[in-house]
């Protein structure tokens, strides 16, 4: 369904936010069926990537043990959990305020579409190429921007200059969340909870 949405936004893209406006679904069904299983691809990805496969690096190979790889990877995943539900629930609180009022469950919807560009591209971290995950990473996030810019007028039914006022916000506390994140990875670190070479 999110796949369906995100490839129709290249060629209609009104047609399917109007769609993910009117859909009816449940928080629990939101994370069930789109959450749960799209925020698990970085997830998966970077342990591959870390553990499995190894990384090249100039003449040095990084490679990291099972052991303390799986509970950073586990801890990523749950990042990627809570930074959408915290994305979401900012929509939400803040659509209000710019004239907007849609349930939670519409806007964790439109949340999970707004960064599943992100997920998606998480799947280039289990390849050992490091130039080939920024570059998918640098066009996740103009896809993701694109998105967060064109879907919030439509989907929260509010005029261009609101959604663009309501879109710039969004994207602040997505960055702030972003570095909590990086803060709280490395805390971890520092406590002792950093990969070890294999």
């Amino acid at each position: 369904m999110i796949l369906k949405h995100l490839t129709g936004k290249f060629i209609r893209s009104d047609k399917e936010w109007i769609k993910i406006r009117d859909r009816k679904i449940s928080i629990a069904e939101c994370f069930y069926k789109y959450i749960l299983l799209l925020t698990a691809i970085p997830a998966v990805s970077a342990f591959i990537g870390a553990a499995v496969i190894g990384w090249d690096i100039g003449d040095r190979n990084f490679r990291f043990t099972y052991q303390s790889t799986i509970p950073l990877a586990v801890a990523f995943y749950l990042a990627c959990i809570i930074g959408t539900a915290i994305i979401g629930k900012a929509i939400h609180w803040m659509a209000a305020t710019y004239g907007a009022s849609k349930d939670l469950s519409t806007c964790m919807l439109l949340s999970i579409t707004i960064l599943s560009p992100f997920f998606l591209s998480g799947i280039f971290a289990s390849a050992p190429i490091p130039w080939l995950i920024f570059i998918m990473g640098l066009i996740a996030i103009a896809y993701a921007v694109y998105l967060l810019y064109t879907g919030i007028p439509i989907v929260m039914g509010i005029n261009q200059e609101r959604g663009f006022l309501f879109a710039s916000a969004v994207l602040t506390i997505g960055l702030v969340t972003i570095v909590g994140i990086l803060v709280a990875t490395v805390s971890l670190w520092a406590m002792g909870l950093a990969p070890i070479h294999a």
